[in-house]
C-alpha cells in the first residue's frame, strides 16, 4: 500500500487541523504546533491507519493524544499529538515514563518531544486483538504461545524496576504484534508511585478475562482458572523469577 504524506504546513487548513489540534483549536494554536513540529525537524503526516476522526484515518486515539503517521526528516514515526481537551497539560512527563520502560527493551523507542508532541518508533503490525483473530491453521497454537511468551516476559521486566502500565487489563488496546518486533505500548496512564503488577494484569486479561482470553481458547486449549490463580496469587507474594517462571510453566509456555 501506498502511503501519501502531507507536509505540515497543510495541517492548519480542515479536515486535518482537527486532528493537529484535536478536538478544537484556534487559528494562533495551530500556527504554535505548526512551528512546534517544525522543532522536532516533522516535515508531513500520513493519514492511514484503523481508528477514524471524521474523514480521516490515524493510528489511534486515547484520553492524552491522538497517534498519527509521521515522517521525521527521512524516518517514518508515530507521533502522538497531545489533546487540548486532555487534563496533561504538557507530554513531557509521559516522554520520562517512556525513557524508564526502553531502559529494558519495552516499548517503542522513544525519539523526541516536546511541549504537544512524542515523536517514538512506528511499529508496523496489529492490535493483539485482531492479530489472535486472524490466527488460522496448523501453527496457529505455537505462534501464539512464543507472542504470549514475549508480552510476559515484557511485563517481568517492568515488575522489576516498580513500574506499572496501569492498563494492562485491556490489553486489546495496548500490545502491537509487529511485523519486526512485538511489544506493549501506551504509557500514559503508568506510574512508578503504586505496586507494579503487570505479569499479574496481564495473565488476567489474555487467560482469565472475557474477551481475549474467549480468542486464546479458540486456539489452545487454556489450564483450568484455579491453577493459573493460585501461581498469580504466589507471584503478587514473591515477584521472583522462580515465581514468575512457574506462571510460563503452567501456562505451558
Amino acid at each position: 500500500m501506498t502511503l501519501f504524506f502531507i507536509p505540515i504546513k497543510k495541517l492548519v487548513k480542515e479536515p486535518y487541523s482537527k486532528i493537529l489540534g484535536y478536538p478544537k483549536a484556534s487559528s494562533r494554536q495551530l500556527q504554535s504546533r505548526i512551528i512546534e513540529l517544525e522543532k522536532l525537524k516533522i516535515r508531513s503526516i500520513s493519514f492511514t491507519g484503523q481508528t477514524t476522526i471524521g474523514s480521516l484515518q490515524i493510528l489511534g486515539k486515547g484520553y492524552v493524544g491522538v497517534v498519527v503517521l509521521a515522517k521525521k526528516g527521512n524516518t517514518v514515526v508515530a507521533l502522538k499529538i497531545r489533546r487540548l481537551d486532555s487534563q496533561r497539560s504538557e507530554m513531557k512527563s509521559e516522554a520520562k515514563l517512556m525513557k524508564l520502560v526502553n531502559m529494558v527493551n519495552v516499548g517503542p523507542k522513544l525519539y523526541d518531544v516536546s511541549k504537544n508532541f512524542l515523536v517514538m518508533e512506528y511499529l508496523d503490525g496489529d492490535k493483539i486483538g485482531d492479530w489472535i483473530q486472524s490466527l488460522k491453521g496448523n501453527g496457529s497454537s505455537k505462534k501464539l504461545k512464543s507472542i504470549i511468551r514475549i508480552i510476559l516476559e515484557d511485563c517481568y521486566r517492568l515488575d522489576k524496576i516498580g513500574f506499572d502500565h496501569g492498563e494492562l487489563s485491556s490489553i486489546s488496546k495496548h500490545v502491537i504484534v509487529g511485523k519486526l518486533r512485538t511489544t506493549l505500548i501506551d504509557f500514559e496512564s503508568s506510574s512508578v508511585n503504586r505496586r507494579a503488577s503487570n505479569v499479574t494484569s496481564i495473565t488476567q486479561a489474555i487467560f482469565i478475562g472475557s474477551g481475549i482470553a474467549k480468542k486464546v481458547q479458540r486456539i489452545y486449549k487454556i489450564p483450568e482458572k484455579g491453577k493459573i490463580i493460585d501461581v498469580l496469587r504466589k507471584y503478587k507474594q514473591e515477584p521472583t523469577r522462580k515465581s514468575f517462571e512457574d506462571i510460563l510453566k503452567i501456562l505451558k509456555l
